[in-house]
C-alpha cells in the first residue's frame, strides 16, 4: 500500500473510508485482507477527526472577536430537520 506513505485530503480519505467500510460489510473478504483494511480503516478514521479538528478550531479562530471567542452551534434550518435530502427547489 504505497498510499500510506503520502497524507491523503479529507475528501479522498473519506472515500477511501467508505470503499473500506463497503469491502468489509460484504463479509466476504479473507480475515487477514480484513483486518488489513481495518487497520487502515482506523488510521483514515484519525486521519479524518483531525482534519475536521483542524477545521473547527480554523472557524473558531474566524468568529473570535473582540478577544472573545463567539463560535455559534450549529442549528439545523426547519428544511434540514424534515428529511435527509439536500433540495435547492423553491
Amino acid at each position: 500500500m504505497s498510499q500510506k506513505s503520502k497524507t491523503p485530503d479529507f475528501e479522498q480519505a473519506l472515500a477511501e473510508l467508505e470503499t473500506l467500510v463497503e469491502r468489509l460489510e460484504r463479509g466476504d473478504v479473507p480475515l487477514d485482507e480484513a483486518l488489513k483494511y481495518f487497520e487502515r480503516g482506523v488510521a483514515l478514521t484519525r486521519h479524518c477527526q483531525s482534519a475536521l479538528q483542524a477545521a473547527q478550531q480554523k472557524v473558531e479562530i474566524l468568529l473570535r472577536r473582540g478577544g472573545e471567542l463567539s463560535a455559534q452551534p450549529f442549528e439545523e434550518s426547519s428544511e434540514d430537520a424534515d428529511g435527509p435530502g439536500l433540495s435547492e427547489k423553491g
